[in-house]
């Protein structure tokens, strides 16, 4: 077992700690308060907010910072293969060692928090020891009671896509309640960035906006434009060619175009932004595996296409960058209960020639292959699998393929 999933396993079965969903403010300022408010020393944080979205913009944000010759730490959720992923320190992730210490600490102060709370805080903890220019903030579920909403004067508020996604955590399971959790209670007298939205929860923005005195950027300057094959950021004569061969559907470029508009903003010059772009690789969106252990199993003409999305508008993405390829595709799927899974499966009818089911390994949210084969069978061929390699061995085939 590696040493990430130990602290994991430690984390949600510590007596303390619940890793439940429980939003409140109250538990985690009583642990900032006792720890002499380490959050006060963080200068210049920028809070990413939203549904979908949020770790290429922080991402792509954090890129152009570090081209600028400037530092930042960062705090995105969930960590993909490890634990330390969570927790970026200027020039370096945390490691192990200095994550279970801050676990030491928060135990001594004897508050029940949630385990996103409990990462919460050692991010905290260890990002006001860091002599960085900007803090990159990404929030949880929803920001009205979220613990990383605890900064009283953020730099800057960016607001990504907001789509349905959380309605599991709400009362209220409308849109509009998603809408008004995450920005009606947004800072004051502070720089807030919208990005890219469908016109009505645009207009709903607004209307939870309108009272407040920050400088609001309703992205109604700048724009996504394609010109032939190639796209380009927009803004009055500003013109920069997204020239990527690694972001392969419009949401993640609307991303890197919120992120252009705030680094410009930052004073980050136009040429070190366009000579950046080609760089910057978000992993697990939309991304072809060439390399490695599961790479090996595959057939030479076949390839693996892996994403992580889990939200509709995250899967609107990816099912408008699958329908432009000519190759059969095939899904290998697993998902978590509070996904809405049944909704999200819909935006990809008529894509997959065949779906594999999977139960995600070590994740106790997650739904049963057998049970997400049954979803799956209305809108297609099915099949459960006891793994990720028993999935592909039940695809594999010498035929061109996209899995």
């Amino acid at each position: 077992m590696s040493q990430s999933i130990k602290i994991y396993n430690q984390l949600a079965n510590h007596k303390l700690f619940n890793k439940s969903i429980n939003f409140s403010l109250e538990r985690i300022k009583l642990v900032l308060k006792k720890l002499g408010h380490p959050e006060k020393k963080l200068n210049n944080v920028i809070n990413i907010l939203g549904s979908s979205g949020k770790f290429s913009t922080l991402f792509s944000l954090k890129c152009f910072i570090e081209a600028n010759n400037q530092t930042s730490s960062a705090y995105i959720s969930p960590s993909l293969k490890d634990i330390k992923e969570r927790f970026f320190m200027g020039h370096r992730y945390l490691t192990h060692a200095e994550i279970i210490k801050s676990i030491k600490i928060i135990e001594k102060l004897k508050v029940p928090l949630t385990v996103f709370e409990v990462l919460t805080v050692i991010y905290i903890i260890n990002a006001s020891k860091q002599n960085v220019d900007y803090h990159l903030v990404e929030a949880g579920a929803l920001m009205k009671l979220d613990s990383t909403n605890v900064f009283d004067f953020p730099k800057i508020q960016a607001v990504v896509n907001i789509n349905k996604q959380h309605l599991n955590f709400l009362k209220k399971k409308t849109l509009n309640e998603v809408i008004y959790q995450k920005v009606g209670f947004l800072s004051q007298f502070t720089n807030i960035y919208v990005g890219k939205q469908k016109p009505q929860v645009l207009k709903e923005i607004k209307s939870h906006l309108n009272k407040n005195r920050s400088k609001i950027d309703y992205s109604n300057n700048w724009k996504l434009i394609k010109r032939g094959n190639f796209y380009f950021y927009k803004e009055k004569t500003i013109i920069i060619k997204l020239n990527t061969k690694y972001i392969r559907s419009k949401g993640l470029l609307d991303n890197l175009c919120l992120a252009i508009k705030i680094a410009l903003d930052l004073g980050i010059n136009k040429k070190i932004i366009i000579k950046t772009i080609p760089k910057i690789k978000f992993e697990a969106r939309i991304q072809y595996l060439d390399k490695g252990k599961i790479q090996k199993k595959l057939n030479n003409n076949e390839r693996l296409l892996i994403d992580g999305c889990h939200s509709i508008g995250s899967g609107q993405n990816l099912y408008d960058y699958l329908k432009t390829l000519k190759e059969p595709v095939y899904g290998i799927w697993g998902m978590q209960k509070n996904k809405l899974p049944v909704h999200f499966i819909k935006s990809f009818k008529n894509i997959f020639k065949k779906i594999i089911t999977v139960t995600i390994p070590e994740e106790p949210n997650a739904l049963s292959a057998e049970k997400l084969k049954s979803i799956a069978q209305k809108y297609g061929s099915a099949e459960a699998a006891s793994s990720i390699e028993d999935a592909l061995k039940k695809l594999s085939s010498k035929e061109n393929r996209l899995s």
